[in-house]
């Protein structure tokens, strides 16, 4: 997810006073209680994140994916776009598309999930949060225990899917493939994705 981080500069009667976080840094539940907070704001240790302008790539891999995945869901799963995911008590991101499974709570009431309900996350690599991406959620989304994690890249303006599976004693990820034209794997459900229709691109 493109995003950018909240930097401290000088003091301004214009500026929410949630620009400035307390000592400790933002706790997961308080991102449900700030005032006009941006849309799609995560909480990353601590720290409030931003989300920058999408690019067409990004938007169109995400969303075509979703509509892929919700064809190989087993019962009781459910793709979630657009939310965020607890991830411990300074940890809130909101990945690019993750699937909960059938323990999760869903209604309309809910304002984002628990790590333990969630079966797969994925994040679509930005220029602009290429560190984030790569490195600092995907230890994040381990440490909390989510068993698999997809990590899309734009590699010749096609995506590139490498997916990644947890090893629960190191609490870290293993790659399991690295998929170019077709994404068929059996965990953590069967799926058979044919990845250049996610994104084609057009020039006039």
């Amino acid at each position: 997810m493109t995003a950018e981080a909240v930097t401290v500069g000088m003091t301004s009667p214009s500026l929410p006073e949630w620009i400035f976080p307390p000592a400790r840094g933002y706790l997961a539940e308080d991102l449900d209680h700030l005032p006009d907070l941006p849309a799609h704001t995560e909480l990353i240790d601590g720290s409030l994140v931003f989300v920058d302008p999408q690019r067409h790539f990004h938007h169109c891999v995400v969303h075509r994916l979703h509509i892929e995945l919700e064809e190989f869901l087993p019962p009781g799963h459910e793709v979630i776009q657009e939310m965020s995911v607890k991830l411990a008590p300074r940890q809130r991101p909101e990945p690019d598309l993750f699937v909960v499974g059938p323990g999760a709570q869903i209604d309309g009431e809910v304002t984002c999930f628990e790590a333990g309900d969630v079966v797969l996350v994925a994040e679509v690599v930005s220029p602009d949060s290429e560190v984030r991406d790569r490195v600092r959620k995907p230890v994040l989304y381990a440490e909390a225990g989510i068993p698999h994690f997809w990590l899309i890249e734009e590699v010749n303006g096609k995506p590139v899917v490498f997916a990644y599976e947890l090893e629960p004693v190191k609490k870290s990820y293993v790659i399991t493939g690295a998929h170019h034209d077709r994404l068929k794997v059996s965990v953590p459900f069967d799926v058979d994705i044919d990845l250049t229709t996610l994104y084609r691109s057009r020039t006039r």
